[in-house]
């Protein structure tokens, strides 16, 4: 039993400092997720700048202020 139990702690400690060397992104991955970023902030602030939704965020605003206290 002591032996089952410590080859399969062996066996994930040996998995973890596998997945260790390996944590990080490389130069190229993190270009891949800026360009994401960036393109998902650009459609996101055309979304909040178009009209409808524009409006909806002006009047929520207002209520927010005109609110008694």
């Amino acid at each position: 039993m002591y032996q089952v139990v410590r080859a399969r702690l062996r066996a994930l400690m040996s998995r973890i400092r596998a997945a260790r060397k390996d944590a990080g992104m490389v130069t190229s991955e993190y270009a891949m997720g800026i360009v994401a970023a960036v393109a998902f902030a650009v459609v996101l602030y055309k979304v909040v700048t178009s009209g409808p939704v524009a409006a909806a965020l002006s009047k929520i605003v207002k209520q927010a202020l005109d609110g008694r206290m």
